[in-house]
């Protein structure tokens, strides 16, 4: 958010102002070395920017830097008229101005991984912007060497020419498209998919796909994934074997969803989910890729999917208290099935010596109504729990770091955490040993947890362990009204005036044993241990069955 914001204005900056500098140098002053040299850091600078804003246009930019270099070389070769230079300068114009408008066709292209296809051209397109900054740098090179003109204006040629060969097979793909779909719309036939997992969601946001990649599988129906967002073509692909899919327009969406398809499932409320749903052919199924008290677990969007999955009767009952109205026979029980994995502790452990407790603060979510996040008052907390002997698992939501604020305050208890480390000896895992367990290694490793409201807790829940929720709203006995699974766990005061009595009932006494375990049934369904999982694959295997053999389920 603001930090992103800032890196973004951070690369502008440099960028333009090494081209500017490096213009002036060399149009303006003899120093032609310090000119090609600024030259040079001024293309790293517009590097570096196209990795933090991948769309950023660096026209003007790299139009300053090619004319800076031309100028630097004229001034080099010092023989009046170059026609090779010329012919260089006008290559490099057309290649300066088509690369935006073809990798920007070439974004607009269907991708996909997992499949027999390969699709090079709009790769190639996407990285031209990269190439031409490669290529600028190779002629600041000739220029510094004082190489013949000639080499210079081999290389633009050949780029240009891949340039040409791109833009001529992206306007056919454009005015000439194939009958019957691509490449990748032939292989999604011959794949058969009976269902699909539909997911736009902004950047760092793949774990809400990867964490139900393997019960999707269990299914045992081909499937595959529908993304809506570039970067997360890799990262996805690489959790899965099934087909995955970037359609960044509506034709390739459309080009995508083959008639075998019956189903299509959701993991969040993202606006784009809008441009599936209208696929009436198709039941859509909302997963949700958490179960938690927060408000936007009770979105009335979910109204729009025929059918909402959720973990127990407790997210039925959160819907009806936030005034959203949906028809029950919308909602399926099916408990939360990445749950299954986790240990079940079924007595309670008192009176703990040297405890692990672990503590996930959540981030400071998009609105303020679901800023729930405890890390600007964690500090005193940390430090009671390290005089009482606990190690720590610090593990933070992963959006923590585009609040600057945020990152600074976990950054705070990291240091704390570490340097108590070194100096107890305790086991503490923060940072990237943190973020490289999962959560359920994490669950399995502690005796306690501390938690912000967030769908930590109802996994936490399954454990049987105890738990304690930070009231960040300072809303006192109002707190277990809005949020009830915090009812069965200890709450933490926004001042954390009451730290060490809750320590003392999360890692001593635990007098919610008891009413944990009737909690865990609400939240998380009556399923038994051995096959959990079992709840959610029913469920969905019964969306994909032929409409005349489908069996008359209870829903709730």
């Amino acid at each position: 958010m603001r930090g992103d914001l800032v890196r973004k204005l951070a690369a502008r900056c440099l960028s333009t102002g090494l081209a500017v500098l490096a213009f002036v140098v060399l149009a303006l002053t003899d120093a032609t070395g310090w000119g090609l040299a600024l030259a040079v850091a001024a293309l790293a600078g517009s590097a570096a920017e196209q990795r933090i804003r991948p769309t950023a246009d660096l026209v003007a930019e790299t139009t300053l830097i090619a004319a800076a270099i031309l100028v630097g070389y004229s001034r080099r070769l010092d023989d009046g008229l170059d026609l090779a230079l010329v012919a260089t300068a006008l290559v490099l114009l057309g290649l300066v101005l088509l690369v935006g408008p073809l990798r920007t066709a070439g974004n607009l292209e269907i991708r996909a991984a997992n499949l027999p296809v390969r699709a090079w051209t709009p790769l190639i397109a996407d990285r031209l912007g990269t190439a031409l900054l490669g290529l600028l740098a190779v002629v600041a090179l000739a220029a510094a060497l004082t190489l013949p003109a000639g080499v210079a204006l081999a290389a633009t040629v050949l780029l240009g020419a891949g340039a040409g060969a791109v833009a001529l097979d992206l306007a056919r793909r454009r005015f000439r498209p194939a009958v019957g779909g691509g490449a990748v719309a032939r292989a999604l036939r011959r794949h058969e998919p009976e269902f699909l997992l539909y997911f736009s969601a902004p950047p760092g946001s793949e774990y809400q796909v990867t964490m139900w990649l393997p019960y999707l599988r269990r299914i045992g129906r081909p499937f595959l994934v529908v993304l809506r967002e570039p970067e997360f073509l890799a990262p996805i692909a690489a959790a899965t074997d099934a087909p995955v899919v970037y359609c960044p327009t509506l034709r390739s969406l459309d080009e995508a969803l083959v008639p075998s398809l019956r189903a299509a499932f959701y993991v969040n409320h993202g606006a784009k989910n809008s441009h599936c749903i209208r696929f009436t052919q198709l039941t859509h199924v909302q997963l949700h890729h958490g179960d938690s008290d927060k408000a936007p677990s009770a979105n009335p969007v979910s109204g729009i999917f025929d059918r909402i999955f959720v973990a127990g009767p407790a997210a039925i009952d959160r819907y009806a208290r936030a005034g959203v109205q949906i028809p029950a026979d919308k909602f399926v029980v099916v408990g939360r099935p990445q749950v299954e994995s986790i240990e079940v502790r079924p007595e309670p452990a008192r009176g703990l010596a040297q405890p692990t407790v672990l503590y996930t603060p959540t981030w400071t979510g998009h609105h303020a109504d679901a800023d729930y996040c405890s890390l600007p008052v964690a500090e005193k907390l940390l430090r009671r729990l390290l005089e009482r002997g606990a190690t720590v698992i610090l593990r933070a939501h992963p959006y923590t770091a585009q609040n600057p604020a945020s990152a600074r305050q976990l950054a705070r208890l990291t240091e704390l955490l570490v340097a108590d480390r070194a100096r107890s000896g305790r086991p503490h895992i923060v940072g990237a040993a943190a973020r490289e367990l999962s959560l359920t290694e994490c669950v399995n490793r502690s005796d306690a947890l501390v938690s912000d409201v967030s769908g930590v807790i109802s996994d936490y829940l399954y454990s049987g362990k105890p738990y304690a929720v930070t009231d960040m709203g300072d809303e006192g006995d109002r707190f277990t009204e809005r949020f009830p699974l915090a009812g069965s766990g200890y709450v933490l005061r926004r001042d954390m005036s009451n730290v060490d009595e809750v320590l003392t009932d999360l890692l001593d006494t635990d007098p919610s044993a008891e009413a944990r375990w009737t909690t865990r049934r609400r939240y998380l369904g009556d399923f038994p241990a051995e096959s959990y999982a079992e709840g959610f694959l029913s469920a969905a295997r019964r969306e994909l069955a032929p409409a005349q053999a489908l069996p008359t389920p209870a829903r709730v």
